[in-house]
């Protein structure tokens, strides 16, 4: 008797590009979770005060949030590879150049213009164009998966720089971040491609009879986030969940990964231990936000955003009284259960979308992000005036737990989908 073996199944080359971009976003977090560690030693240095660091972070914010949509209509025009590999390399130059400085606007140059763009160009538009173009099954774990990334880049080197700047420097920190992004450009260009027709195949998940033609774009970049922008601002739904997102960053970037570690040193902790804290969050924070992928693509992301920012909020409300000079039982249990809700908003929020917004929804997204970096940047400014004008953070963690409740109400406030998402017109 004859018995017919059958080869092992090949896997899709789709979880390889997920697995590079993986990287690459993980490589440009290195950065964007440096200022909260650094707000310290910068101001010991060059006597700045928290305010003006906080506003060069608040630059670095608002250039992360409006590079995205127009990020990803650059990688409908001239392709993902060459637009990451590009950003990393900007990342790169803008860390470096850090160790130069000496006033104020330097900093702002560095940490905010040039690492607001390329990381801007990294940002979570880059998950979601990467999800959305080679995947239509597992497509909300995907994006938790690399949305993630960014998490687990903030858990390997917010302690790494903490270390460094604390051992040898926040020169050395810096360093070691521009080495890190320019590690992963040839990842990046050896394993990307742009789209599944480029090697003749179809988006994981997609009938076998799925057209393999590659769409072109007809307008400039530029041209075609603006027009998407146009279009989806006459929408209810994209309203509801700029607003929402716009809480999001300020509860979360803003607030929370500016000012925590210094906010805690307030009250005596050390900043190395503070700074394993907030990296712990990133812990959780991997583990919520996949699991919230795969709950996004069971139940109504509305839902989930309604629950999310609910108790983000409660959370907190409770901080202030959890800070000490020592790790609690009380701030572990924060510690957990903020992390495990820190981006588990981004999965819901890509698929919602997706869904009312169709082809175009990874510029939507884009451009809905930008206004979580709006809020984000908003906040760490906020709450580095209300630390220098009354010596402590509390009416800013206060302020934040009343936005979340406000996020809430507005996802679930968003209309539910009665037909197939549009495709915005180029």
């Amino acid at each position: 008797m004859t018995v017919e073996t059958r080869p092992a199944p090949k896997l899709h080359r789709a979880w390889l590009i997920a697995g590079a971009a993986f990287v690459a976003l993980l490589a440009s977090a290195g950065f964007r979770s440096a200022p909260g560690v650094l707000i310290d030693p910068l101001h010991q240095e060059f006597g700045w005060s928290t305010a003006t660091i906080s506003s060069a972070v608040s630059v670095n914010l608002v250039l992360y949030g409006l590079f995205a949509p127009f990020a990803a209509a650059l990688m409908e025009r001239f392709g993902i590879r060459r637009v990451s590999a590009t950003a990393l390399f900007v990342i790169a130059v803008g860390a470096a150049g850090t160790v130069f400085m000496s006033a104020s606007w330097q900093l702002i140059l560095c940490w905010g213009v040039f690492i607001g763009a390329g990381t801007g160009s990294m940002a979570m538009s880059f998950a979601a164009t990467v999800a959305t173009r080679w995947f239509v099954r597992s497509r909300g774990v995907v994006t938790g998966v690399l949305t993630a990334a960014g998490a687990t880049g903030q858990l390997i080197f917010l302690p790494l720089i903490a270390n460094l700047a604390v051992g040898s420097g926040w020169r050395t920190a810096s360093l070691v971040i521009a080495i890190a992004a320019l590690a992963v450009v040839p990842v990046v260009l050896l394993v990307i491609r742009d789209h599944p027709a480029d090697i003749g195949t179809t988006a994981y998940g997609a009938p076998a009879e799925a057209a393999v033609a590659r769409p072109a774009s007809k307008t400039g970049s530029a041209r075609r986030a603006l027009s998407v922008l146009g279009q989806a601002a006459r929408t209810r739904t994209f309203w509801l969940l700029a607003i929402g997102f716009a809480i999001c960053g300020a509860t979360t970037n803003g607030l929370v990964g500016t000012h925590f570690v210094p906010a805690a040193h307030d009250h005596g902790m050390p900043q190395t231990t503070a700074a394993g804290l907030l990296a712990l969050v990133g812990v959780f924070d991997v583990v919520g936000t996949i699991f919230s992928g795969w709950l996004t693509d069971r139940v109504d992301p509305r839902i989930l955003l309604g629950v999310y920012y609910a108790l983000r909020g409660l959370s907190l409300a409770l901080l202030p009284q959890l800070f000490t000079d020592s790790v609690q039982p009380s701030m572990w249990a924060f510690i957990l259960f903020y992390g495990l809700d820190w981006v588990a908003t981004v999965p819901p929020t890509v698929a919602l979308c997706v869904r009312a917004f169709g082809d175009a929804g990874p510029i939507v997204f884009g451009w809905v992000f930008a206004s979580h970096q709006l809020g984000a940047a908003f906040a760490a400014s906020a709450a580095g005036l209300v630390r220098d004008q009354l010596g402590n953070y509390n009416v800013a963690w206060y302020s934040a737990a009343v936005l979340a409740v406000l996020a809430s109400v507005a996802s679930l406030a968003i209309s539910r989908a009665k037909k197939p998402a549009p495709v915005l017109a180029t």
